[in-house]
């Protein structure tokens, strides 16, 4: 994969992301070449992703605007449901280290719908906001949205689920 320079990608965990520039820095006595990124969730940080390492990362395009009433259809669906908090703990940290929106969609609606049964563990109620936030960020990002807007076409797609 190669990225440009201004180009807008998802970086798993962070979310969307611009790419400001490619630097070279000097690590260890050797040069070695970065992605700059720049997070679009207003947090005002940077990463430096070695060139090199990009295709390990999940790194990914942003969803086609296409793709977007499919991930919205995918929190309307029944989600399984995890036998203990534990394998649930490990499943949802495997999704959300995949970069996949449609990952998060999973975890997203599968909290969402143990929240109406039982209280969320303080780690799943966590876990449940940072896939929302990544969800709308990129909702966001790719419809060209404020990220209130996206949000609450995630919570319709949510209260669909629920009728």
């Amino acid at each position: 994969m190669t990225l440009s320079v201004g180009e807008k990608i998802i970086y798993p965990s962070h979310g969307p992301c611009v790419i400001g520039a490619v630097i070279k820095k000097l690590i260890g006595g050797t040069s070695t070449t970065f992605y700059r990124l720049a997070p679009l969730d207003d947090s005002g940080g940077e990463l430096f992703i070695p060139v090199d390492k990009i295709k390990g990362l999940g790194i990914r395009q942003l969803l086609a605007r296409s793709e977007i009433p499919k991930l919205l259809s995918h929190l309307k669906t029944e989600a399984a449901r995890e036998k203990n908090w534990k394998q649930r703990a490990i499943d949802n940290s495997k999704l959300l280290a995949s970069g996949s929106a449609f990952d998060l969609a999973e975890i997203v609606e599968s909290l969402t719908e143990l929240n109406e049964t039982t209280a969320l563990t303080p780690h799943d109620g966590r876990t449940l906001e940072r896939a929302k936030q990544l969800l709308v960020g990129e909702i966001a990002e790719v419809l060209g949205e404020t990220k209130s807007a996206a949000a609450e076409q995630v919570e319709r797609a949510l209260q669909a689920h629920k009728r």
